[in-house]
C-alpha cells in the first residue's frame, strides 16, 4: 500500500489549527500554566533552530553571490545593469508593503489591552536593545554599528546582522579581486557548506509543524482567546496580497511598457506558464528552467543576457518575499504593541533589501531570514508563529511575483543591450 505523504504547509495548517485548539481547552480547563511551562518551550526551541542558521547562510549566500560574478569582466556593462535594477525594485518593494502595513495598520484589531499585556511580557528580553535604539544621537547613528570590529563577535550575534553582511560582501568582493583560481579552494568550501546549510534548514522545516503547534498554543493563552487576532491575522493576509497583485499587475507592466519593446499583454501571455510553475513550486530555483527557456525562446530575450541575468535573480531578485517580509515585520510589531521608530524602518529597509540575496530560493526558504530582520529590530522572534499558518499561499505568491520581477529586469537589460 502505497504511503500517503502530506506536504509541509498543510502540516504547519494542520500544526496551526491544533494549537489553536490546544490553547481554547487549556483556558476553558484552566491549563494555561501546562500550555506556557511546557508546551510553549518547544515553539521557542523551533525559533532558535530558525535563529540558528541565519547567520550561516545568509553569510555562505552573499559571498557566493557576490565572487559569484566573476563573469562582470565579460559582461561589464550588462553586469551592473542588472544589479542595479535588481536593487531598485527590491527597494521599491520594501517600501510598498512599509506603506501599506502602515496605513491598513492589520495589528489594530488586537485588544489594545492585551498587546500591552504582550508588551510588558516580552520587555525583559528585549528591553536593552529598544532603550539603545531609542537613545538617538544623530540620523546616521545606526551607521556606526554597520563596520564590525571584531567579525568572530559579530558572528555570535543575531542582532549584529548588518556587520555579518557587510564582512560578506566586503569578503565576496575581495575573493572576486584575487582572481577564480586563487578563489577556487574557498568558493569550493563555500559551496559545500551551502549545500550542508540548506539540508539543515529542510531538517528545521520540518519541525515547523510542530513549533508552529506550541507557539500558537502559547499564543492563544496569551491573548485569551481574544478572536481579534484572527481578525488581524486575515487583514494581515490581505494586506500582503494587495502589495504582490500590485507589483505583479501595476509595477511591472509600467516597467515593461517604458523600458522595453514588448507589448504587456504579449509578455504576461508568455510568462503565465512560470507563473504558475512557480506558484506550484514555491521555488525559484526549481522554476528557473522553465523560466530561461521562456525569456529566450518565447519573449525573444538573448542567450548571453539570458544566461547571466535570470541565475543571478533566482538568488538576489526576491521582491516579493521582501515586500513579504517589510509587511509581516511591521504587523509583528503592531500586534505585540512595540511602536517602530524612522531609524528601525531605515534598518528594515536595509536589511530586507540586502538580506534578500541570502533568502534561498526553495519554499519556506523566507522563514530563516525573517527571525533576522526581527531580531536586528528588537522585536521578540516568537511573534513569527502569528503568521507561519498562513504563510504557504502567500509563499506561493510571492515566487510568482519574485520570477516575474527576473524576466522583467532581463527583458530591460537585453532591450538596452540590444
Amino acid at each position: 500500500m502505497k504511503k500517503v505523504r502530506i506536504p509541509v504547509y498543510l502540516q504547519i495548517v494542520i500544526g496551526m489549527s491544533a494549537g489553536i485548539l490546544a490553547g481554547i481547552i487549556a483556558l476553558q480547563a484552566g491549563g494555561e500554566s501546562l500550555v506556557i511551562h511546557w508546551i510553549k518551550p518547544w515553539g521557542k526551541v523551533f525559533i532558535r533552530l530558525l535563529q540558528l542558521v541565519a547567520i550561516p547562510l545568509v553569510f555562505i549566500s552573499l559571498v557566493k553571490g557576490v565572487a559569484g560574478l566573476s563573469d562582470i569582466s565579460r559582461f561589464s556593462r550588462i553586469g551592473l545593469k542588472t544589479v542595479v535594477l535588481y536593487l531598485a525594485t527590491t527597494v521599491f518593494a520594501v517600501l510598498l508593503g512599509l506603506t501599506l502595513v502602515t496605513v491598513v495598520k492589520p495589528g489594530r484589531f488586537v485588544d489594545s489591552a492585551k498587546t500591552a499585556a504582550l508588551e510588558e511580557g516580552y520587555r525583559l528580553k528585549v528591553g536593552e536593545m529598544m532603550q539603545s535604539q531609542q537613545e538617538k544621537d544623530g540620523p546616521l547613528r545606526f551607521l556606526d554599528e554597520i563596520v564590525p570590529d571584531n567579525i568572530f563577535s559579530a558572528l555570535s550575534d543575531n542582532r549584529r546582522m548588518l556587520q555579518i553582511i557587510f564582512f560578506a560582501l566586503l569578503l565576496g568582493v575581495a575573493a572576486l579581486g584575487v582572481g577564480r583560481e586563487k578563489a577556487e579552494p574557498v568558493m569550493k568550501l563555500l559551496h559545500s557548506l551551502d549545500a550542508i546549510v540548506l539540508k539543515m534548514i529542510g531538517y528545521v522545516i520540518r519541525l515547523a509543524p510542530f513549533g508552529v503547534l506550541a507557539l500558537m498554543a502559547g499564543l492563544v493563552v496569551d491573548f485569551s482567546g481574544d478572536i481579534g487576532i484572527f481578525s488581524a491575522l486575515a487583514t494581515y493576509a490581505a494586506t500582503v496580497v494587495a502589495g504582490l497583485l500590485l507589483l505583479m499587475l501595476g509595477f511591472y507592466p509600467l516597467l515593461v511598457r517604458l523600458f522595453t519593446r514588448l507589448p504587456v499583454k504579449k509578455f504576461f501571455k508568455e510568462i503565465y506558464p512560470v507563473q504558475l510553475v512557480a506558484f506550484t513550486t514555491s521555488s525559484s530555483a526549481a522554476t528557473l528552467p522553465v523560466t530561461m527557456d521562456t525569456a529566450q525562446n518565447r519573449l525573444g530575450v538573448s542567450e548571453e543576457v539570458t544566461s547571466f541575468v535570470m541565475p543571478i535573480g533566482a538568488t538576489v531578485n526576491m521582491d516579493g518575499t521582501s515586500c513579504f517580509q517589510a509587511i509581516s515585520v511591521v504587523f509583528i510589531a503592531q500586534v505585540l504593541g512595540l511602536n517602530l521608530g524612522i531609524e528601525q524602518l531605515l534598518v528594515i529597509v536595509l536589511m530586507t533589501t540586502i538580506s534578500s540575496i541570502g533568502t534561498p530560493s526553495i519554499p519556506s526558504g523566507s522563514y530563516v531570514v525573517m527571525t533576522m530582520v526581527l531580531t536586528a529590530v528588537g522585536i521578540p522572534a516568537e511573534g513569527m508563529a502569528l503568521i507561519l499558518g498562513v504563510d504557504r499561499p502567500l509563499d506561493m505568491l510571492r515566487t510568482s511575483v519574485n520570477v516575474t520581477g527576473d524576466i522583467t529586469v532581463a527583458s530591460i537589460v537585453d532591450k538596452d543591450n540590444s
